[in-house]
């Protein structure tokens, strides 16, 4: 029995050193530990990277807002001096505050409009059908193919005879007719949704107006969220169309008044670079508040894009 006890407890031993085949992930796993941990590491390391490379730019403008006017473009982070005092200077010598009210005027106004406006033209194309309704459709994705340098003398003839040049109008009143990108990005959406809903509601008796404004906005809301945001930073942003039709300096937009701050004697004029950085600052820092603000929205809209339905 001595002998048989001890046999059995070699056996148990030996086979503790024997992989188990039937659960392989057993055997290996301290191995695919040590490989995630890695994988994991070398993960981080490039996101760390990757960040390091976008977030540079705006600690290097936000630098040189507060260098010297020698020290501006260096690549020194930290001047030999801060100077706080080129934000106040800024704000003395150009009506900032007027530049930024003009600039909200035309952003809430092209944004918004573009999105009513887009959203309309893309639920009829998603919605109605009707004949040559792709071929009416191509040809509202074919203007994107334009240059948008191709538009601006027949743009600026059509505002100056109605008598709108050195207006805000220009800046914003063309979205009222809404964009070829935003009604494609909004009819994917419009076409994911489930045209049940909508015959329901026509059966209660809704008509096409309130089944767009009781039914597809509420349920398309992250990608109208984008279209907005979107045109909220090309209007922000926006300087070439604030040059073509703005000459009164109380007009000027943020953009516009960089650009006359440079090139302006009545304003600067002096090539006083560190006042360009500390404005470029000023615009930014909005967008930047807007897009974590809304970021949820943006990357659900984004990410839903490329829905389609039938």
């Amino acid at each position: 029995m001595a002998l048989q006890d001890r046999a059995q407890d070699q056996e148990e031993v030996d086979r503790s050193f024997v992989p188990d085949v039937e659960h392989p992930e057993a055997a290996t796993k301290s191995g695919l530990s040590v490989g995630s941990i890695m994988m994991r590491v070398v993960f981080v390391a490039m996101l760390l990277g990757a960040t390091a490379l976008f977030v540079y730019p705006l600690i290097w403008l936000l630098s040189a807002s507060l260098k010297p006017p020698a020290e501006v473009f260096s690549n020194d982070l930290i001047g030999s001096e801060l100077r706080f005092d080129n934000y106040t200077r800024l704000f003395a010598m150009a009506p900032m505050l007027r530049w930024t009210w003009n600039s909200l005027i035309v952003t809430f106004l092209a944004s918004t409009t573009v999105t009513v406006s887009s959203a309309l033209v893309a639920f009829a194309f998603a919605y109605f059908r009707f004949p040559y309704r792709g071929v009416v459709f191509s040809i509202v994705l074919a203007t994107m193919m334009l240059p948008g340098a191709v538009l601006m003398i027949p743009q600026f003839l059509i505002w100056d005879k109605l008598g709108f040049n050195n207006t805000l109008y220009p800046l914003w009143a063309g979205n009222l007719f809404g964009s070829a990108f935003y009604i494609f990005m909004l009819r994917q959406f419009f076409l994911s949704l489930p045209r049940e809903l909508f015959e329901a509601a026509n059966v209660d008796g809704a008509g096409y107006f309130r089944m767009w404004r009781s039914v597809a906005l509420p349920l398309t809301r992250s990608a109208l969220i984008v279209v907005f945001i979107f045109e909220l930073k090309a209007a922000w942003t926006d300087l070439v169309r604030p040059l073509i039709f703005l000459r009164d300096v109380n007009l000027f937009t943020l953009p516009r008044g960089l650009k006359a701050i440079i090139d302006n004697p009545q304003i600067g004029g002096q090539q006083q670079w560190e006042l360009l950085a500390a404005g470029s600052v000023v615009v930014t820092v909005p967008m930047i508040l807007i897009f974590f603000i809304f970021q949820r929205y943006f990357i659900e809209g984004i990410a839903t894009t490329g829905s389609t339905g039938k």
